[in-house]
């Protein structure tokens, strides 16, 4: 069946707005004129007002049910989900930010399968002002599934996040740091204050420490954008990384979650509120809209890799490593601060991994640690410690296996 798709080039549309006003490259979102509402017949109506036309394209995914929309590109700031959902609705949740440079996306989570039935973008002739607007109609699972998925189009597609970065020598030790989240995925929020944007920071210094030592390092981003958790790890590989160290500081609510914590990769976690929080991790792909058709087989493959009996105690001394010069560095730390999960983004096979939730952001004491630059200093140090001590007892280890 055709894939419900469209990409709508503004050519005509933005000359005539060109004329009416001088607009900037970002369109925005004006909340009060912006709504998603359920009508009869299985119908539900999406409008989003901006001010200007840009080119979108709208297509569904399925498991689970989510409608996409791709823009080039809109500023959300100002909109908050509750500006768009009203009560019970048939979109449960909405997400929307950046995707890629140059490109935005809002994600709407559906209760139930639906297609877009109608789709338009009327444009005002004298101020240049559009609404998007989309009808959904409710559809049965199996037309739903087989109108889903990504539309190949290679005007839309964004490649890589970036150029690829070059291999460094092989005598260089290379450190590949992760800031968790970002772009369209926020991460944990509290009192205004974004996961994404606090890890970004701390991962920056970090790495900036490290190479002040002669450590080479490669982030698997730079700036507020998304990335795939699998992008993450194949970033890793792509450099043909040492180790590979994932930063993150969640809410939790669970036990009462404080202090920074360790977790290697399992396929059953260590406790309650680890699988609980894996699980959270992993949704940030479903949360971001992408497509993750086929995805299984290649988890389950590198699941089953061998080299993985090689690389898994590599990864608890390195966490044990962390542990300890994070708490010698003042920490605090967790009262178990070394703790195991199934995080997707620990799975590669032949890299020692590591998940460090740095603190909770649902802790008072934690929060204000993270938000603190003189504290950050400090545990970096200590995180640097812990690399470099890492790397030479595992160094000293490899050279007594290979006798």
């Amino acid at each position: 069946m055709k894939r419900y798709f469209l990409s709508l080039f503004m050519g005509l549309c933005l000359s005539v707005q060109a004329q009416a006003q001088e607009f900037s490259a970002l369109a925005r979102v004006d909340p009060a004129a912006s709504g998603i509402e359920d009508a009869w017949f299985g119908r539900t109506h999406l409008a989003l007002s901006l001010s200007q036309g840009v080119p979108f394209r709208v297509f569904t995914l399925d498991d689970p049910a989510r409608l996409v929309l791709d823009f080039r590109e809109v500023d959300f700031s100002g909109l908050q989900a509750s500006d768009l959902l009203a009560g019970d609705s048939r979109v449960t949740d909405v997400r929307f930010g950046a995707f890629r440079p140059g490109w935005s996306r809002l994600v709407a989570e559906l209760s139930e399968p639906m297609l877009p039935e109608e789709i338009g973008m009327p444009v005002g002739r004298n101020d240049g002002r559009a609404t998007l607007e989309i009808t959904l109609k409710s559809a049965d699972a199996e037309t739903f599934a087989a109108a889903a998925g990504t539309p190949a189009d290679p005007n839309w597609t964004p490649g890589f996040l970036q150029a690829a970065p070059s291999a460094p020598d092989d005598d260089r030790f290379v450190v590949v740091i992760d800031p968790g989240h970002g772009g369209i995925d926020p991460g944990a929020v509290n009192g205004g204050v974004e996961e994404k944007t606090l890890m970004l920071t701390f991962a920056q210094l970090l790495s900036e420490t490290l190479r002040r030592r002669g450590v080479e390092t490669v982030l698997t981003r730079d700036a507020d954008v998304f990335v795939a958790l699998e992008t993450r790890v194949a970033v890793a590989h792509q450099v043909d990384g040492d180790l590979f160290v994932s930063l993150h500081a969640d809410n939790l609510s669970q036990g009462g979650a404080k202090g920074a914590t360790i977790y290697t990769l399992s396929e059953e976690a260590s406790d309650a509120a680890s699988a609980h929080l894996a699980a959270r991790h992993n949704r940030s792909d479903i949360i971001a809209g992408v497509d993750l058709t086929g995805s299984d087989d290649q988890v389950a493959s590198v699941l089953l890799d061998l080299a993985r009996q090689e690389t898994e105690p590599r990864s608890l001394a390195l966490a044990q490593s962390f542990a300890g010069a994070m708490a010698e560095a003042g920490g605090p730390m967790n009262r178990r601060p070394l703790r195991r999960a199934g995080f997707s983004v620990l799975k590669s096979a032949d890299i020692p991994s590591v998940l460090i939730e740095v603190g909770f952001m649902s802790s008072k004491r934690d929060l204000a640690n993270l938000k603190d630059p003189v504290w950050r200093l400090g545990m970096v140090e200590g995180m640097a410690n812990a690399i470099e001590a890492w790397r030479d007892a595992d160094t000293q280890r490899q050279a007594l296996v290979r006798q």
